[in-house]
């Protein structure tokens, strides 16, 4: 076993050997330089993982060669590589851990699989999937999952601002954070590997504040009305062939009679667009006019319904088990609708709101409620809302009964003031 002292000359100036022969660095123990009979050199560094002793077989990790790292270098990595040794660390076996580790591709497949699908509700699934599909498999899928570093995740988080997405980007950022904290959890990674997304500052998020004004709602209610019954008339697009379009007289989008129901419960119940869309029969209460839902984005759920609201059920054809009726409504198979895209799409272009999305009627009913003095409390019982602060977007709007203690304290004050 050669022992000198590796410096640029000695390791220029070492013999040709006629079999691998390692010469160990006089000053660090566990370091050498490998050489072949080939004439070929490597860094090397030996040590016994856990506590050491005879009885434990050495590993031995090449970490670079003469030709691309010099002395002091390899002997500075070297003396880090055992001083991880003496707190624990196992080098050589982590590197060879991450030669296998999965790529980001398998490392989802695995989190889908085992975690998405089995856990999460059907939005959560559907939201999560996007995101993975159109950012984190383009942009990291093809990476080993323990190379992927947070300078990486940061390109791709401002990437998705940049596209004027900022909470995409910051959800983005949190489901990758997600998926490595799985990874971890089922040893599909290995113990030290670092999460991409820790440590990331999420963009500030503007919470959108939209609510229909009275004009507006009045606009709503003219248009689906003219949807379903004459039609909503549109004109093709100028920048793209007209030849062969309709003629004037029927240019008309007209909506069906389910679909038109489902917007204005949309408005008269303040639910979300799925708990609508999922809806079954089986869970209106006619008699009490209550529906009970039973797996809300916030568990179980009860409404409290209007008289316009039970006006609207009742009219409504049971053709299947949603109470809004899809294309395989009645059918073996059924299932509920998908959206309404195209039905609100068309009413809020006739009503000229094409900046409010579905989900703000939502904040409608909510807005309404609150500047009606009802109070963050009911409002926030008649949203479903497990946490007050949730309500509590909305008490700006509520604004009334302040308004009248103020104009009251200070009116008094004002009378004082004038000596009356």
């Amino acid at each position: 076993m050669p022992i000198l002292k590796l410096g640029r000359r000695a390791v220029t100036g070492l013999p040709a050997v006629t079999k691998t022969t390692i010469f160990y660095d006089s000053e660090l123990t566990g370091f050498g330089v490998k050489v072949t009979p080939t004439g070929a050199q490597s860094w090397v560094v030996e040590y016994r993982p856990g506590e050491g002793g005879r009885r434990v077989a050495k590993r031995r990790m090449v970490i670079g060669t003469p030709a691309t790292l010099a002395p002091e270098k390899a002997r500075e990595a070297a003396e880090t590589l055992l001083a991880k040794v003496k707190l624990g660390a196992d080098p050589a076996a982590e590197r060879g851990a991450a030669r296998k580790a999965e790529t980001v591709d398998e490392l989802i497949d695995s989190f889908v699989r085992d975690h998405l699908k089995p856990k999460c509700k059907a939005g959560t699934i559907r939201l999560n999937t996007g995101y993975i599909k159109n950012h984190i498999r383009p942009a990291l899928g093809k990476k080993k999952a323990t190379a992927v570093t947070r300078p990486d995740v940061n390109r791709l988080h401002l990437k998705i601002k940049e596209a004027g997405h900022d909470v995409a980007a910051n959800r983005v950022v949190s489901l990758i954070g997600t998926i490595y904290e799985f990874g971890l959890d089922e040893e599909i990674l290995p113990k030290r590997t670092e999460n991409p997304a820790a440590g990331i500052t999420p963009f500030v998020e503007t919470q959108r504040q939209r609510y229909l004004t009275e004009q507006e709602l009045h606009l709503v209610g003219d248009a689906v009305r003219e949807a379903e019954t004459v039609g909503i008339p549109w004109a093709p697009d100028p920048t793209k062939k007209t030849k062969h379009a309709p003629k004037p007289e029927n240019r008309l989008t007209k909506i069906d009679q389910h679909a038109a129901a489902a917007l204005r419960l949309l408005l008269f119940t303040g639910c979300r667009l799925r708990e609508i869309l999922n809806l079954r029969w089986a869970e209106y209460d006619a008699g009490r006019g209550l529906l009970f839902l039973p797996d809300s984005k916030t568990g179980q759920k009860t409404v409290v319904l209007s008289a316009p609201a039970i006006a609207i059920l009742d009219a409504l054809p049971r053709i299947g088990v949603y109470v809004i009726a899809s294309e395989s409504a009645g059918t073996k198979d059924e299932k509920p609708r998908a959206d309404l895209k195209r039905p609100w799409d068309a009413v809020r272009k006739r009503a000229s709101i094409e900046d409010v999305r579905i989900h703000d009627l939502r904040h409608s009913f909510a807005s309404v409620g609150a500047g009606s003095d009802l109070g963050l409390p009911i409002i926030g019982r008649l949203l479903g809302h497990t946490q007050a602060s949730t309500t509590q977007r909305y008490a700006h709007i509520a604004v009334n009964p302040a308004k009248r203690a103020a104009d009251l304290i200070a009116g008094k004050i004002a009378d004082a003031m004038n000596g009356k």
